[in-house]
């Protein structure tokens, strides 16, 4: 008699692309949180900078830092030096 399969958790996303990621910008007295979320793993990661700096190095410095959490869990192939 054949054992049931297992599920399988899901396998890691590694289909990220960079142009869907979603941006959002909420403004806390004198710095701006920006949130990053990768719609294909649901993950999502936070930040905190000054509005001085200009919203695209927000999101670049976002986009790096969302890069790296999903490197750090398995879900994006680690960028090459």
């Amino acid at each position: 008699m054949k054992q049931p399969r297992k599920r399988q958790a899901m396998a890691p996303t590694r289909g990220y692309d960079p142009a869907e990621v979603i941006f959002e910008f909420y403004q806390l007295g004198t710095t701006v949180k920006v949130t990053a979320v990768d719609p294909a793993s649901y993950t999502e990661v936070s930040m905190v900078g000054s509005p001085q700096v200009g919203e695209h190095e927000l999101m670049r410095l976002a986009r790096r830092k969302l890069e790296y959490v999903l490197a750090k869990n398995g879900k994006l192939d680690p960028p090459k030096a």
